[in-house]
């Protein structure tokens, strides 16, 4: 796993990463049935001697698709990192109250509509996701979570009507998964930016997965994005590391990733915003 360079910058007191993931041992946390990549071993202990060199505090971790709806793994973490972690989990639609509980009382605050980034475009497909995002919304109405959406680019922007219907606070996951070869002008994009200016407050983008997007050197490609990001709605932009970034874990490292920020906020105040408050908000801490 690439980690080389140093901290450009030093995460404010109170730092958030808002979107990371832990692996365990296969033989204790077995895989779920459709596993997009096979998981590198990434304990809690390794993300955090990472968090403590960049100078994060707070921490959100989110259930990878890897061990599909079975959140132990994530549970175990958040019961050693104790009050200064939130989760996302991936639960059944139907899930039994007293299980949302039992996860509210852990810590959990959110669930996530997870779609394989590199899934092609299919027409309709953004319809079979409404009943799960509309039956999840209740359940997440009625105990105050969010609702965490991974999906890429082209259902990111077929889920447009859907999202700017939501009542409860929702996370874009990757700045919506848009190519950033095409840039901040191309029209999913924009939507997604008019989506924060007129979107009731309750939608938040994470600046993470810049490698996932890019096809540029050290991703510059994706700055004009984050930048307009930004610019947009500075009170609900969040970041995080993807850490252990899976697939592209031997093209970049967290403290590349980490320096990205300071490039697409120059200004202390702005990262102070993005990395304390905004979270704090959301999440609550």
């Amino acid at each position: 796993m690439r980690d080389e360079g140093e901290p450009e910058f030093k995460a404010p007191p109170l730092s958030c990463d808002a979107h990371f993931h832990v692996f365990g041992p296969a033989e204790r946390y077995p895989y779920g049935p459709d596993l997009r990549y096979p998981p590198p071993l990434a304990p809690l202990q390794d993300y955090l001697a990472l968090a403590r060199r960049l100078g994060f505090e707070r921490f959100v971790l989110v259930q990878p698709s890897a061990y599909g709806r079975d959140n132990a793994c994530l549970l175990e973490a958040m019961r050693e990192l104790g009050a200064i972690c939130r989760g996302i989990v991936d639960v059944e639609e139907n899930v039994p109250d007293a299980e949302l509980a039992r996860l509210h009382a852990a810590g959990v605050r959110g669930v996530r509509i997870n779609v394989s980034p590199v899934k092609p475009p299919e027409p309709g497909f953004a319809a079979t996701l409404r009943p799960r995002i509309e039956r999840l919304h209740a359940r997440c109405a009625e105990i105050g979570w969010q609702l965490d959406f991974l999906t890429p680019g082209w259902l990111t922007s077929a889920l447009m009507g859907t999202l700017g219907k939501l009542k409860v606070d929702f996370t874009i996951a990757h700045m919506g998964m848009f190519p950033a070869r095409e840039g901040p002008d191309q029209p999913g994009f924009q939507e997604l930016l008019d989506l924060l200016r007129h979107g009731e407050g309750r939608c938040w983008v994470k600046l993470t997965g810049a490698y996932r997007m890019s096809v540029a050197p050290g991703f510059a490609d994706t700055t004009p994005m984050a930048r307009a990001l930004i610019e947009t709605a500075s009170d609900r932009i969040i970041w995080g590391s993807d850490y252990p970034h899976l697939s592209f874990a031997d093209k970049v490292g967290s403290v590349e990733l980490f320096n990205l920020l300071g490039r697409w906020a120059p200004d202390e105040a702005t990262r102070r915003r993005v990395l304390v408050e905004n979270p704090q908000r959301l999440f609550g801490f």
